[in-house]
């Protein structure tokens, strides 16, 4: 990430500014509260200028919710919760919780539709996807934003990154992620450490470059593939995914990791340049030989 030293406000207390995609940071102090109005402060050390939007795509998730908005952070712009017809008090529930919250009635069905509903319905510059099971911590959003201002296209959650762990992944889904990142890595030159999970931000740009046209949990895979094939940077944050709090998933191991390789296999592969090689020069001796 890239660094330079400019004070957002004579005399505050903000230690870092990220705007527009650069750091500022400076290394005064003063009253605390001064911070300039297009920055969101994050803490008296750190302070953003893009907005966050959260999409939290949610069925039937009443008791998660206060778990999933409690690790929220406080600075973000907008939730966006996109409710999939529960049939609990899960809008109420996110009402009482942020009252501010966005709230997008999902039409079609499928994670995937859900969380393209919510994106076209984002006004931040930023967008971060956040699974409403309670498995994810949301004070990781801070990690995935840097990346984000440091040049990065899309920040990807990997839960095998260095840093990264998961509580919530069999020894059988462990391998099918393996693989089908393998397969992924090798056909589209990509370098993931992992494939199927759901916690990424990107720019909003980003959608005018990518087409997301599935309805299912394999959209997280589609997304992964896309911003590769678009030449759009891609920067892996660690992650630690949690146990779902309550409930059951409705994710099939089997079911879901066939759709995943469907897309895998339906994907073409990025058409990289061939080099050619540059004709080793040859001295020819003049006439009469070399004296």
């Amino acid at each position: 990430m890239s660094s330079f030293l400019r004070p957002a406000v004579p005399g505050t207390t903000v230690a870092a500014s990220v705007a527009a995609g650069a750091t500022a940071t400076t290394t005064a102090t003063a009253a605390p509260g001064r911070i300039p109005s297009q920055y969101r402060p994050i803490s008296t050390h750190l302070a953003i200028a893009p907005p966050v939007s959260v999409v939290i795509p949610a069925m039937n998730e009443a008791e998660n919710l206060p778990y999933v908005f409690e690790t929220l952070p406080e600075w973000i712009h907008e939730v966006v919760l996109v409710d999939g017809n529960s049939t609990d008090d899960t809008v109420n529930v996110a009402r009482e919780l942020w009252p501010e919250v966005k709230v997008v009635k999902q039409v079609g069905k499928g994670k995937g539709d859900a969380l393209i509903s919510g994106f076209a319905a984002c006004t931040g510059d930023i967008i971060v996807m956040v699974d409403a099971d309670g498995s994810a911590d949301g004070q990781e959003i801070v990690s995935y934003v840097s990346a984000l201002v440091g040049g990065a296209d899309f920040a990807k959650g990997s839960r095998f990154a260095n840093g990264g762990g998961t509580d919530d992944m069999t020894p059988v889904r462990k391998l099918g992620n393996r693989l089908l990142c393998a397969v992924v890595n090798a056909k589209f030159g990509a370098r993931y450490t992992d494939l199927c999970y759901g916690y990424n931000a990107f720019w909003r740009h980003c959608l005018d470059r990518i087409t997301l046209d599935c309805t299912g949990f394999e959209i997280e895979t589609l997304m992964n593939i896309r911003v590769v094939k678009a030449g759009l940077r891609v920067q892996e944050v660690p992650s630690h995914e949690y146990l779902r709090i309550h409930g059951v998933s409705n994710l099939s191991a089997v079911r879901d990791g066939l759709r995943v390789l469907k897309v895998i296999l339906k994907e073409k592969g990025v058409r990289r340049p061939v080099r050619r090689r540059t004709p080793a020069l040859t001295l020819k001796a003049p006439r009469g030989g070399l004296s």
